[in-house]
């Protein structure tokens, strides 16, 4: 009965580190860029247009979140008349400059269920917090709704002004960053879940010995 505790308990384990690991992140599909009408596309922050012809691949994933999550910061404006577009999906505003929000890739916004929620942001030997709020759309781009602007890679954050300056990045090197985030809330579910199933068996396991 020891034996099989025991086993259970090794299971468990590898099923742990299988089921995080499992949940990798494939290209959805892709779309081919459409000329910008003249004055369509804002190319403040040096944003990219989209290209005629060229493909474009897109996601409704993003990677895995661990407790080093790799990503790319880049920078938008969410103010009116930025290259943000629209006001931020969260909650139909726009927000300044100056304060720290960012926009999640599709997957890491997760429907919406991010919105208001407060991320840290780890780059440049520094730290800051930021709040969702709106979509950095992986699934669709190069059309009217999306100011011409290609689809976002799976691993965006895109952030405003003050998220670069508060991580002290000089202004002339503002546009891609690697950074890394925290492990976020669903991983900690799931890692959660599998510890109190670990602590339950361990316990029998124990209990078998006295």
């Amino acid at each position: 009965m020891k034996n099989f505790g025991f086993f259970l308990l090794l299971v468990l384990l590898a099923t742990t580190s299988l089921e995080i690991n499992a949940q990798t992140c494939k290209p959805s599909g892709g779309i081919r860029g459409r000329k910008p009408p003249p004055g369509e596309c804002n190319r403040e922050n040096n944003s990219d247009c989209c290209v005629q012809g060229k493909f474009y691949t897109t996601y409704t994933c993003s990677p895995p979140v661990t407790g080093d999550t790799k990503a790319t910061l880049t920078i938008n404006s969410f103010q009116k008349g930025g290259d943000g577009g629209g006001p931020s999906e969260c909650d139909n505003q726009y927000h300044s400059d100056d304060t720290p929000v960012v926009a999640l890739s599709t997957g890491w916004y997760k429907g919406g269920d991010r919105c208001h929620k407060y991320i840290t942001i780890n780059g440049n030997g520094r730290s800051v917090k930021a709040m969702v709020v709106d979509e950095c759309d992986s699934t669709m781009g190069c059309d009217d709704d999306h100011d011409y602007l290609p689809p976002c890679t799976n691993n965006i954050v895109d952030a405003s002004k003050a998220v670069w300056k508060a991580l002290g990045v000089s202004e002339d090197n503002w546009g891609d960053l690697d950074i890394t985030c925290p492990q976020s809330d669903v991983n900690l579910a799931l890692l959660l879940k599998h510890q109190i199933l670990f602590l339950f068996l361990l316990f029998h396991y124990k209990k078998q010995d006295l």
